[in-house]
């Protein structure tokens, strides 16, 4: 079994090994509206945690994502380059935006787990 791990930024992270796949919650989703585009990083690309990674567009806006680990790029979900509704229609799932390796061990303790990240959007 996985365990998903959540950001007060809106991100999620599911930790298989030492990668960490990524993506904002449906929370975030919701709040942006209509996703119409999606900017990833290149494959191999070097991220600090706090730094932007992504960008989202949205009918109503455009958006940040901040990587929420250090480490390496692996992957993109090529996917959102034509169909960026992905993310509107399964944002923690099928929507996930990057893979990375992460740079260190992960320290769940700075993170929130799913209860722990669904109150902190009702407060």
């Amino acid at each position: 079994m996985t365990t998903t791990y959540y950001t007060e930024d809106h991100e999620w992270l599911v930790i298989e090994n030492d990668i960490a796949t990524l993506g904002i919650t449906d929370y975030a989703q919701e709040t942006l509206g209509e996703i119409v585009y999606i900017e990833t990083p290149d494959v191999g690309v070097t991220c600090q945690k706090g730094e932007p990674i992504a960008v989202v567009e949205s009918v109503k806006s455009a958006s940040d994502i901040y990587a929420p680990i250090d480490g390496e790029v692996l992957e993109v979900n090529a996917e959102l380059e034509d169909s960026p509704e992905l993310v509107n229609e399964s944002p923690e799932s099928n929507g996930w935006f990057i893979k990375i390796r992460l740079a260190a061990p992960f320290d769940e303790a700075n993170y929130l787990n799913k209860e722990q990240y669904l109150e902190s959007i009702t407060d």
